[in-house]
């Protein structure tokens, strides 16, 4: 049987053999399963979301990225043990509209989606919680319910989240928040704006929001910008990656950036 499954969507398992034939001194647990799809064409998961009754697990990574290795090998892991489970691995850069569809801007990063629905998102490396969403999505389409959650956040609670947002955006002059850090940024648009403040000699603080889901959720909300990373200069929003380069040939930028946040 040919490696390329009904969807059209080829498998990324290594060839069974030099002749194509399968050996008997193969381990089965070597060969990557049926279920895990390498995605060639967008319109093939298009279709599969729409014609699947089950829950689909697209897993988004890059070549550049060290910290997908450890994720596509529990990736394997659990495509191995839910057989009934279709898994995508999606290479994020390359297919930049599923990317943006499923506010991508962080590898690795692993949506479980039902129809149009997302139902299960781990962003970053977190080992127990991917293992975790997964079983829980299987044990819901088995029709084992999770207790809810409490709701949503009360007032007083949003209230000292909101302080404690406006210390961290106060924290340095220049103050950026990205995903990862500056020295090992874990996407591509925190990897560009970091390079950008390096280049123009620009003093800053980071905050790494993959660290904490409270500041990255409630810094959407606080500064009514829905993307990362933004920058602040001075406790104010700038803007994300496309506004800070647009401002840089202008020179509008470092006008803004106090004298002191100006490396000599």
């Amino acid at each position: 049987m040919s490696t390329e499954n009904q969807a059209g969507v080829n498998n990324t398992g290594e060839p069974k053999g030099a002749t194509g034939s399968t050996s008997d001194n193969i381990s089965v647990a070597n060969q990557v399963p049926k279920n895990l799809n390498e995605l060639k064409d967008d319109q093939v998961l298009r279709k599969m979301l729409e014609q699947k009754k089950q829950e689909v697990v697209l897993y988004f990574w890059a070549a550049w990225a060290q910290h997908c290795k450890q994720v596509d090998t529990v990736i394997q892991d659990l495509a191995k043990k839910y057989t009934k489970t279709e898994f995508f691995r999606i290479e994020a850069e390359k297919f930049e509209g599923v990317s943006e569809a499923y506010d991508i801007s962080a590898v690795p990063t692993v949506i479980v989606a039902k129809k149009d629905k997302i139902i299960g998102r781990v962003d970053g490396v977190n080992i127990p919680k991917l293992v975790q969403q997964i079983a829980d999505c299987r044990a819901a389409t088995n029709g084992i319910t999770k207790q809810p959650s409490a709701g949503s956040v009360p007032a007083d609670l949003k209230q000292d989240l909101n302080t404690r947002l406006k210390e961290c955006i106060n924290r340095a002059k220049v103050m950026v928040f990205i995903k990862g850090t500056p020295a090992q940024p874990r996407c591509g648009f925190s990897r560009k704006i970091i390079g950008l403040l390096n280049e123009n000699k620009i003093k800053y603080g980071y905050f790494d929001i993959l660290t904490d889901e409270e500041v990255r959720q409630g810094l959407k909300e606080y500064s009514d910008w829905p993307t990362f990373p933004q920058l602040y200069i001075k406790g104010e929003l700038v803007g994300g990656l496309d506004i800070v380069t647009e401002m840089i040939p202008t020179g509008e930028l470092i006008e803004m950036v106090p004298k002191e946040s100006i490396l000599s």
